[in-house]
């Protein structure tokens, strides 16, 4: 998942980006209205967290003009205003949930994540395939039962792969959805963090690589298809 912050309190905004980023969540910064949408046009969002009350270009601008491209990015409204007046007019620009400040993360947290699974099409929490199974809520995966540990960049590739439901993910599709906007050498960095999410998944492997296109999770049991892969047959939620 990769989120945009829009927010002029500088510490406020750093302190959710890390917070996020803890949380295997990408995460890019707009200080302002102005940059907020310039950043929009150049990459692709799951959620947008938007403080109402901007400089420059006021929030319920931005609102507006990411509301009127009609994508797929759910927009979180933050404000300082508590009234039901309010709240209902935010949600009236096209919002699709409103927080008022101030406000726990941990709840913060839990709408982004409402909010990313309403951004692409629907797939249960708790995504299951070929022994793995990714919580996504409480950000855990397991392998046959064994749990794994894995680094927040780990979680957000398994992540991006199991909700690719066995289709190709390229590497600049992983960049978008997982690696910040500054983040340097990524394309290096996918490779390595592939690497690395293999080695702790164990044998038989399961990401398959395919030359020249991308990763996919693949089944270790399932049947070849033509082009040679083993896509999973299943993908549903784990039991319980």
């Amino acid at each position: 998942m990769r989120v945009l912050i829009v927010e002029d309190e500088e510490f406020l905004a750093e302190m959710l980006a890390e917070g996020l980023r803890r949380d295997a969540i990408a995460v890019d910064v707009a200080l302002d209205g102005a940059e907020g949408l310039r950043k929009m046009r150049f990459n692709d969002y799951d959620v947008l967290v938007l403080d109402r009350d901007l400089p420059g270009v006021h929030g319920d601008d931005v609102c507006r003009q990411v509301v009127a491209e009609e994508g797929l990015t759910r927009i979180l409204m933050l404000t300082s205003s508590a009234s039901v007046h309010d709240r209902v007019e935010g949600l009236g620009l096209g919002a699709d949930d409103y927080l008022t400040k101030p406000f726990d993360y941990e709840e913060l947290l839990a709408r982004v994540l409402a909010l990313g699974r309403r951004a692409t099409p629907a797939l249960p929490p708790v995504l299951s395939c070929a022994g793995l199974v990714l919580d996504t809520a409480r950000r855990q995966a397991a392998r046959d039962g064994r749990h794994l540990t894995l680094s927040r960049k780990e979680l957000a590739v398994l992540e991006t792969l199991m909700r690719a439901r066995g289709s190709v993910v390229s590497g600049d599709d992983l960049i978008e959805k997982v690696w910040e906007e500054d983040t340097g050498y990524r394309t290096n960095a996918v490779r390595l963090t592939v690497s690395r999410l293999r080695a702790k998944l164990g044998d038989p492997p399961v990401i398959e690589t395919v030359p020249g296109v991308g990763y996919r999770i693949a089944s270790p049991a399932g049947p070849a298809s033509r082009s040679g892969s083993r896509r999973c047959p299943g993908w549903a939620s784990a039991p319980g």
